[in-house]
């Protein structure tokens, strides 16, 4: 001690230094204890199911409870659940859309061809040829049923066929001109279908108006009239709205159950929709790869592990494989939250066939070292700010 004593009486900065050091301990200590008490609040989003009352129940009184959302582990029995779920939502639609297809009737506007042989008098009644440039809507050849659902014949005057199969228009017409005619023989056709038609819009080739003829109007001859679905059609996703109400379908859906979607048929005035993958989209962030908005596929169906893999995968260096959350129906009173371990291979499997759906988000957390690394970023601006100022002051 003594030796310490003289050693410092001779060396004075010695001393000083010391001094400063002591002077600045409690600042570090200070800063490591905040430093390490924010290790527990680090910045993220990792979820926690919530505390379960003695009960059973999965909520617990006050205000804070009333913010949490159940999260629900991802197995085989959830995944059949919201399966059957799906199914039989889409199944009551299809069924009010089956009907069998009858014979066409015609309509107002409907323009009709009658040929009379041997009585070529009668052509001059059908108008002029059409020209070879005539517009697709252009009306044909031919008689024009009136407002009132008549045609107006030369010599046999007006005809009521409206309403009317081509056959029985076909009898009345030659019952009016048997008064004038001797034995006519009367040939009826339809020369262009004005009277009723479909709409279809959104992600088809050619959409617009289609007129019925005497071909049923089902599900598939409108896809197929209108020239077929484009490059982003959703097929899960169509809509038929009659009356003003509306009814989903899905393609593959009948499919998969074995029904024929020709048994849908369409009916004057129907609207038929087919929707955009872009609109359906799912969000992936967190700890991947390439946050982005994961498109479902042409069938409509989006699994877990298909959204991961257009966002590029789990980040390997920060992802924490076991911290993997679905949250579904955000913008609903009903959020809900699933959770998957995905460090088990078998995880992958049941992200495989866990279908997700439209507007769902994907979150991936951080791992902890990640974590604690983000907190140590954070602080070491105040660490150092606070080291500085207690050199300045000494």
């Amino acid at each position: 001690m003594e030796y310490l004593m003289g050693f410092m009486r001779k060396r004075p900065g010695i001393a000083s230094e010391i001094t400063r050091h002591s002077l600045m301990r409690p600042v570090i200590s200070v800063v490591l204890s905040v430093a390490l008490s924010a290790c527990a609040v680090a910045p993220g989003m990792r979820m926690s199911a919530p505390a379960t009352l003695p009960g059973g129940s999965g909520a617990s009184n006050g205000p804070a409870s009333e913010a949490q959302v159940p999260i629900t582990d991802i197995d085989i029995n959830l995944i059949q659940q919201i399966r059957d779920t799906d199914t039989h939502a889409n199944e009551d639609a299809v069924r009010q859309l089956f009907a069998r297809a009858e014979p066409y009737t015609l309509g107002v506007s409907d323009v009709l061809q009658v040929t009379v042989w041997d009585h070529p008098e009668l052509a001059a009644a059908l108008g002029a040829q059409p020209q070879t440039s005539s517009r697709p809507y252009d009306p044909g050849q031919g008689f024009v049923i009136d407002t009132a659902g008549n045609i107006q014949l030369p010599y046999a005057g007006s005809v009521h066929v409206a309403g009317l199969r081509i056959d029985e228009a076909q009898r009345a017409i030659h019952a009016a001109l048997s008064t004038m005619y001797v034995k006519p023989q009367v040939t009826v056709r339809v020369a262009s279908y004005r009277a009723k038609q479909v709409y279809v819009d959104g992600e088809l080739r050619m959409p617009g108006a289609i007129p019925i003829n005497d071909s049923p109007m089902t599900l598939y001859e409108a896809i197929t009239r209108a020239g077929g679905f484009s490059s982003s059609a959703d097929q899960s996703r169509m809509v038929v709205v009659r009356n003003g109400v509306s009814y989903p379908l899905s393609l593959p859906h009948m499919l998969e159950r074995g029904q024929n979607p020709a048994n849908v048929l369409l009916r004057d005035g129907d609207l038929l929709r087919v929707a955009s993958r872009d609109d359906y989209g799912v969000f992936v962030m967190g700890e991947v790869n390439k946050p982005v908005t994961a498109i479902p596929m042409k069938t409509g169906k989006l699994t877990l592990s298909e959204a991961m893999s257009q966002a590029g995968s789990l980040n390997n260096a920060t992802a924490d494989a076991a911290q993997l959350y679905v949250i579904r129906g955000v913008a609903g009173n009903t959020p809900q939250v699933y959770h998957l371990d995905a460090h088990s291979p078998v995880a992958m499997v049941l992200a495989n066939q866990f279908e997700l759906h439209p507007k769902d988000v994907v979150y991936v957390d951080g791992n902890g070292l990640v974590r604690f690394s983000r907190v140590l970023n954070l602080l070491l601006p105040a660490i150092n700010a606070g080291l500085t100022a207690a050199i300045l002051t000494k």
